[in-house]
C-alpha cells in the first residue's frame, strides 16, 4: 500500500507542470511532494516553507499559488491577515497557509505585524514551538501553536530566516517556447480537487507509518529537517520517488547555497556604492567608468581580484541587473556625456537590503544647491568597458 503512490505523484506532478514552468525539473519534484506532505502534516516533525520568489511581475508566483490552493490539505489564502487570525486558525490539525504579496509584508515599509508574522513563520517550521499570548478577561498566559506548512511568495528576497528554513523556487519569465495550459475554475479546479481527494485517500492510512519513519537524508541540518518530509513522500511512493526526492534535494541545496554566496556579494556591492555616492556628496549620477575605478580602487573590497581581471562594466551591470538596476545615457556638466547609474535607481535596492543606509528623502532644494560633481581617481591604465552590451538608453539630461 505505501508504494502504491508512485503513480499518482506522477499525476500530480504532470498537473502541476501543466499549469506552471517551475525553474528546473527538480523544483517541480519538489512542489509535488511539498504539496503531498500537507497532507500528513500531524505525522511530521518539521512543516518545510515553500518560498516562490520572482525578481519581478509576471514570473508565474501567483499561478503557483492558484495550483496549491486547489492541491494542498486545507489552504488558507492570506494576504494582509492579521497574525492574530492566523493564531486562531492553525490547531492540532493545521491549514495549509499560502501568503502572497510577501513583499508587501516584509519589505522597508511593512508594519510592526511582520516581524510577529515573520516569528510566527520561523517557529512553525518546528514543532512544539508555541506562540504564547495573554488572553480572556484573566488575561491568562496562553500557547497557540505555529506548526503548520506554509507557502510565501514575493517579489524580491525574503527575510534569511524563512527562506533557511525553505525549499526556494526562484521564478522566472516563461520563455516564448514555453508553454502552459491556461488556468480556468470550470475545468482546472476539479481536475486538481480530484488529484487533491486522492492525496487524502492515499496518505491518511499511512500518518502513523509516516511518523515512525527517519529516511536516511543527503544533507544535514536545518536543510535535512526541510526536506525529510518530502523524503518520507518519496520512500511511502516507491519506484523512482525516492531517487528523485533525494536528488532534488541536493541540487536546490546546493543551488542555495551558492545564491547565498552570490546574494552576500551583491550586498557588498550596494554598501560600498553607496559609501562612494556619500563620498562624493551624493550627486545625481555617478559615470560608470568612474564607479567601477572607485570600487577596484578600495583595497578592502574584492573588486580588484572579481573575475579574472578585476570588476569592470559589464561585471557590475550583471551584479546589479537582478535589483533592477541599470546604467543609462547621461549629460553631465560642460556637455560631457557618458554611461552612468543614476542614485535614485539604488533607493529601493538600499532600503531593501541595507535599511540601517535608508535615510530621509532629500530635499529639492539642496539638490539645488548641491555643488558640481567631483570625479573619483581615474582607472588603472588600461581599457573599461563603458558600459555591459545591450545597456538601456536612459534621458539626456543636464545639471
Amino acid at each position: 500500500m505505501a508504494g502504491d503512490g508512485a503513480p499518482l505523484l506522477d499525476e500530480l506532478r504532470a498537473a502541476i507542470g501543466k499549469y506552471v514552468v517551475l525553474p528546473s525539473d527538480e523544483a517541480l519534484t519538489a512542489v509535488t511532494l511539498w504539496v503531498a506532505a500537507t497532507h500528513i502534516q500531524t505525522a511530521l516533525q518539521h512543516a518545510p516553507r515553500l518560498a516562490v520568489m520572482s525578481p519581478t511581475k509576471g514570473c508565474g508566483k501567483s499561478r503557483v499559488l492558484d495550483v496549491l490552493h486547489e492541491t494542498v490539505h486545507q489552504p488558507m489564502m492570506t494576504v494582509n491577515t492579521s497574525p492574530a487570525v492566523i493564531f486562531r486558525v492553525i490547531g492540532k490539525n493545521p491549514r495549509t497557509l499560502l501568503v502572497d504579496e510577501a513583499d508587501t509584508i516584509f519589505g522597508p515599509k511593512a508594519s510592526g505585524d511582520s516581524e510577529i508574522l515573520r516569528g510566527l513563520l520561523n517557529a512553525g517550521h518546528q514543532r512544539n514551538r508555541p506562540a504564547w499570548r495573554i488572553s480572556g478577561p484573566e488575561h491568562k498566559p496562553t500557547p497557540y501553536p505555529t506548526f503548520a506548512m506554509a507557502a510565501i511568495a514575493g517579489i524580491g528576497e525574503l527575510p534569511d530566516t524563512i527562506t533557511d528554513r525553505s525549499v526556494v523556487l526562484r521564478m522566472q519569465k516563461r520563455k516564448p517556447d514555453e508553454k502552459v495550459a491556461q488556468f480556468r475554475s470550470r475545468y482546472s479546479v476539479p481536475e486538481l480537487n480530484a488529484l487533491r481527494d486522492q492525496l487524502a485517500a492515499w496518505l491518511g492510512p499511512l500518518r502513523s507509518e509516516a511518523a515512525r519513519m527517519v529516511p536516511k537524508m543527503p544533507v544535514e541540518d536545518r536543510a535535512a529537517d526541510t526536506w525529510e518530509p518530502l523524503v518520507i513522500i518519496a520512500e511511502l511512493a516507491g519506484g523512482h520517488w525516492p531517487a528523485s526526492a533525494r536528488a532534488a534535494c541536493l541540487a536546490m541545496t546546493r543551488h542555495e547555497a551558492v545564491q547565498d554566496e552570490q546574494s552576500s556579494l551583491k550586498t557588498r556591492l550596494l554598501r560600498d556604492i553607496h559609501r562612494i555616492f556619500e563620498r562624493e556628496n551624493n550627486p545625481e549620477a555617478l559615470p560608470t567608468h568612474d564607479l567601477v575605478a572607485a570600487l577596484i580602487q578600495d583595497a578592502d573590497a574584492p573588486w580588484a581580484e572579481y573575475g579574472t581581471k578585476g570588476l569592470n562594466a559589464y561585471h557590475l551591470g550583471n551584479l546589479l541587473r537582478d535589483f533592477n538596476i541599470g546604467s543609462a545615457n547621461y549629460r553631465f556638466a560642460q556637455g560631457r556625456q557618458a554611461k552612468a547609474y543614476m542614485r535614485n535607481r539604488f533607493l529601493d535596492a538600499w532600503a531593501r537590503n541595507c535599511p540601517d543606509l535608508v535615510e530621509a528623502a532629500p530635499d529639492p532644494a539642496s539638490e539645488a544647491a548641491r555643488p558640481a560633481l567631483k570625479h573619483p581617481p581615474a582607472a588603472p591604465a588600461g581599457s573599461l568597458p563603458i558600459g555591459p552590451p545591450g545597456g538601456t538608453t536612459g534621458p539626456q539630461r543636464g545639471r
